[in-house]
């Protein structure tokens, strides 16, 4: 008896059957022997001299030597069919412990770059937040300066302050017209932001 694996986990049982070469002799003699059952005409037979039948002498050393080689043939088909099955089982299991070795080193591979992505995202955020703040900073200091500037003026000289900002996902945009008597004084200016992916 052979077991051999297939695809998809089915199994296939092959069955080796010892066949003795008497048995075949016996079969085919009885299948000579069967006539059909309706016979068909045929024509007259020729009559020849019947040749005596020859004899088949079988000594008791020739089945002897027949038996035993029958026997000898049992037994080395036996261990080979014993030894294809350890080798079978033996590669079965080399290919189970290949497939958990291959998923083993996915799974390590597959941590490794979540890892090493979590990292480059997350320096990329770092580097963004530092970009808004130094951004964020010129910005008000901009602010403060003007402030300044416009408390000064409008406490020396009771001047005019107009002035409109347009705000976008991208930019800041600033307009601002000062008059200070016969002076105007405008700022225009566009402060742009960082745009995150």
């Amino acid at each position: 008896m052979l077991l051999e694996n297939l695809k998809d986990g089915h199994v296939c049982q092959i069955v080796v059957e010892d066949v003795d070469e008497t048995t075949l002799l016996r079969e085919a003699k009885k299948k000579k022997k069967k006539k059909p059952e309706t016979p068909l005409p045929q024509p007259p037979p020729q009559v020849k001299k019947p040749k005596p039948p020859k004899k088949v002498v079988i000594s008791n050393e020739l089945q002897a030597i027949k038996i035993q080689a029958w026997w000898r043939g049992t037994l080395v088909r036996r261990t080979l069919l014993h030894a294809a099955l350890r080798a079978w089982i033996i590669q079965y299991w080399w290919k189970q412990k290949l497939v958990e070795l291959l998923e083993k080193k996915r799974r390590a591979m597959l941590q490794y770059y979540a890892q090493k992505k979590w990292a480059v995202v997350r320096l990329q955020s770092w580097v963004r937040m530092w970009r808004v703040r130094v951004r964020y900073r010129r910005l008000l200091h901009a602010v403060r300066i003007i402030q300044v500037y416009w408390r000064w003026h409008n406490c020396h000289t009771r001047g005019i302050f107009r002035g409109s900002y347009e705000l976008t996902a991208s930019q800041l945009g600033l307009e601002l017209e000062i008059f200070l008597g016969s002076h105007i004084c405008r700022i225009t200016d566009c402060i742009p932001f960082p745009i995150k992916n």
